[in-house]
């Protein structure tokens, strides 16, 4: 799964990687990205381009009741994406990119998990795949745009700290899963669990357990863990 993650580089990196129709504005880098917070979104908007939102990570489907169904859907089986009810519209017709440059796992027993940051090894922009709801309160007085991470086997440098890694795609890839024309058929091949030959893993600072702790310690190496 991915429940942490940062995105460290500035507006200008993103806007040139993401090839966004404009470069974001009052972003700051976050090194813990946690559910339910704001967080940023690229989706294809005709007419315009790739455009940047924010978006409460933890998906609310459009049928739900109330809002916490979302605290449990913060990621997303790729392999049953498309049958799940709380995805199955989504997956074909609001697919987005979630920019990143890492994410958080853990490995240990409970009370002993010691956490790592797995990324791009040059801090260089990555995205995961994403699906994005749109939900109204019953009165009509509230709308919600929620988001949530694709998932799938992790690949051999993963594998050891946890089963499941983010579905990440690369460059080439972006124009396919943001096209809304593009039949579900075409995407399992994104699936796979490839060995991104940029990609590290090292242990961190448990000060990243907290979601309400920032700062570019939390994704550096711990001496004398590493």
């Amino acid at each position: 799964m991915c429940g942490r993650y940062t995105l460290e580089n500035e507006s200008g990196d993103l806007f040139s990687h993401f090839d966004l129709d404009e470069p974001p504005t009052h972003w700051q880098a976050r090194y813990n990205v946690a559910p339910t917070q704001q967080v940023p979104v690229i989706c294809s908007v005709e007419g315009v381009g790739r455009h940047w939102y924010l978006m409460r990570w933890g998906l609310i489907p459009a049928w739900a009741k109330e809002t916490r169904i979302g605290n449990r859907l913060i990621n997303a089986r790729s392999e049953s994406v498309a049958e799940k009810p709380a995805f199955r519209t989504a997956i074909q017709r609001r697919r987005c990119l979630i920019p990143a440059t890492g994410f958080y796992e853990w490995r240990g027993q409970r009370g002993h998990k010691q956490p790592y940051w797995i990324g791009h090894q040059a801090r260089r922009p990555i995205a995961f795949a994403g699906i994005w709801e749109k939900w109204r309160d019953p009165n009509g007085e509230q709308v919600i745009q929620s988001c949530t991470i694709l998932t799938k086997p992790a690949n051999q440098l993963v594998q050891p700290i946890h089963d499941r890694m983010p579905v990440i795609l690369t460059p080439d890839d972006y124009g396919l899963w943001l096209d809304k024309m593009a039949l579900l058929e075409a995407l399992p091949p994104l699936y796979t669990p490839q060995e991104y030959d940029w990609l590290t893993l090292y242990p961190v600072s448990a000060d990243v357990n907290s979601p309400g702790v920032e700062g570019r310690h939390l994704a550096e190496p711990v001496p004398g863990l590493v």
